[in-house]
């Protein structure tokens, strides 16, 4: 059906019929403006009513918010492990996505390991920050976890991912910002600022201020 339909979507729903998919302007509105189809489809198998099926049905139409787990990794001079990659320009810190059903903590051990090739356990919960879109990316929430403290003897023993990874590096975050975006620069100045053991509540890099 038509997005713009809502009577027809409504009925769906009520009907039990999941949203499956989209068609990105593959229809016109009765005015000639293209606009989106909506794909809904209900298995045999799949509960319709009561709680279990209302819930499923909500939960194929409510919006997914993307979620990234990052590990700060610092030395004793507070220069922060940044790593380079293959697929753009500016450096992050390890870590990534976090999959559908998997703990965002979980996902930074799991992402740690691909990408540096070493089993690190993150400490506390340094920064929550909410991202914009950015560059055909839906907006997204971040979590930055603890890394601890590393050496240069410890970023020599990294087992690199060179699919993703070409290189990894302790730099100071003063000479950091030409690598970075400056959402990221926001964000690692704040939390550098903050020092361990503070968790920041974040948007668009930048602290809330509460009044």
């Amino acid at each position: 059906v038509a997005e713009t339909d809502h009577l027809s979507r409504r009925a769906l729903f009520r009907s039990g019929f999941r949203l499956e998919g989209r068609r990105r302007q593959a229809i016109t509105d009765d005015d000639g403006t293209p606009t989106d189809e909506l794909i809904f489809a209900r298995l045999a198998t799949d509960l319709v009513g009561g709680q279990h099926g209302f819930t499923a049905v909500a939960n194929s139409i409510m919006p997914r918010k993307r979620l990234i787990a990052h590990v700060l990794i610092r030395d004793r001079s507070d220069r922060i492990v940044l790593c380079e990659t293959t697929f753009k320009t500016d450096w992050e810190l390890p870590g990534g996505i976090v999959e559908d059903g998997e703990a965002p903590r979980a996902g930074a051990v799991r992402e740690i390991e691909e990408e540096l090739g070493i089993q690190l356990e993150p400490g506390p919960l340094l920064a929550i920050d909410w991202m914009p879109p950015y560059l055909g990316w839906d907006d997204a929430c971040e979590l930055i976890f603890d890394g601890g403290v590393f050496t240069e003897a410890d970023l020599d023993r990294l087992t690199l991912d060179t699919r993703e990874i070409k290189r990894a590096e302790l730099i100071r975050l003063a000479d950091a910002e030409p690598l970075l975006t400056p959402l990221s620069f926001r964000r690692l100045t704040a939390i550098m600022a903050a020092g361990p053991g503070t968790t920041l509540l974040l948007e668009d890099g930048s602290p809330v201020s509460f009044a």
